[in-house]
């Protein structure tokens, strides 16, 4: 891979999040990978001064649905295109009522409850059993968390986040179910992203932005309520990427690339 197409930082984005308009100097690449094709082109460019990396999950015209994106080659593209740091952006649900549609989480955890994924790079003969004790970078979600505050976005400091299948919501008593068990944000793509990151000795953190209550809250939700939370929130998530990216130490100190030392058989 040439020096021009490197890159430190990967932003993955979310639904609505397709287009790397906070992206200087923009060059597309095609990354081929062992596993396929991966969502999209990725944009390589600068970030007042820091070389990152934009796919979009979906990609640009949400093309792929949750349950179909290649995680596998997202991750390895971003490997070979030297990413050590990856920022996650998300749509989520709400499972909490003081989790508002508009606010931000920077989740501490996750519970998996996707059924039909690909969720390693070590299928044999060589196994890896990488902890997920604490799956977010500790480092970058400090990070994420101030920067948010300093701009006065509503950012909740910890949260779990359920990750279903998809492509379709909730039924109510599984919605019920995920706030009983003390979950605060529903979603579709945490995983198995986080984990693959995790064996690509990355550094991780999702940024989830709520755009609506899940179907416990009996709440009706209209199209325009949704779209309009949602225009609001990618406004906020652009603005918090570009002043985010500056501050994430060039030098990693959190200890995620050792996790996978500890892994492999």
């Amino acid at each position: 891979m040439a020096a021009a197409e490197k890159a430190e930082i990967g932003i993955i984005g979310g639904s609505g999040l397709y287009d790397p308009t906070f992206v200087e100097e923009p060059r597309e690449v095609k990354v081929y990978t062992p596993y396929g094709e991966p969502s999209d082109f990725i944009t390589v460019g600068w970030i007042r001064g820091r070389k990152v990396a934009f796919l979009p999950r979906h990609g640009r015209r949400h093309k792929v649905p949750p349950h179909m994106i290649n995680y596998r080659a997202n991750i390895w593209a971003f490997k070979e295109l030297g990413v050590a740091r990856v920022l996650s952006v998300s749509a989520v649900g709400s499972l909490k009522e003081e989790y508002k549609p508009g606010d931000f989480v920077c989740p501490d955890q996750f519970i998996d409850m996707t059924k039909n994924r690909v969720y390693t790079f070590y299928d044999g003969p060589v196994v890896a059993h990488v902890s997920m004790a604490d799956p977010f970078c500790p480092e970058l979600r400090e990070v994420c968390i101030e920067t948010a505050k300093s701009l006065g976005i509503t950012m909740h400091e910890k949260g779990t986040y359920v990750c279903i299948e998809g492509p379709r919501f909730s039924t109510r008593a599984e919605s019920r179910l995920w706030r009983s068990w003390g979950a605060e944000i529903i979603g579709m793509t945490l995983v198995p992203e986080v984990n693959l990151a995790r064996e690509a000795r990355m550094c991780y953190v999702t940024i989830a932005m709520v755009t609506d209550y899940d179907v416990w809250a009996e709440k009706p939700v209209t199209a325009h309520e949704v779209e309009r939370v949602m225009r609001e929130n990618l406004e906020k998530a652009r603005k918090l990427i570009y002043e985010l990216i500056p501050r994430i130490p060039r030098e990693r100190k959190c200890g995620c690339e050792k996790y996978l030392d500890e892994a492999l058989l």
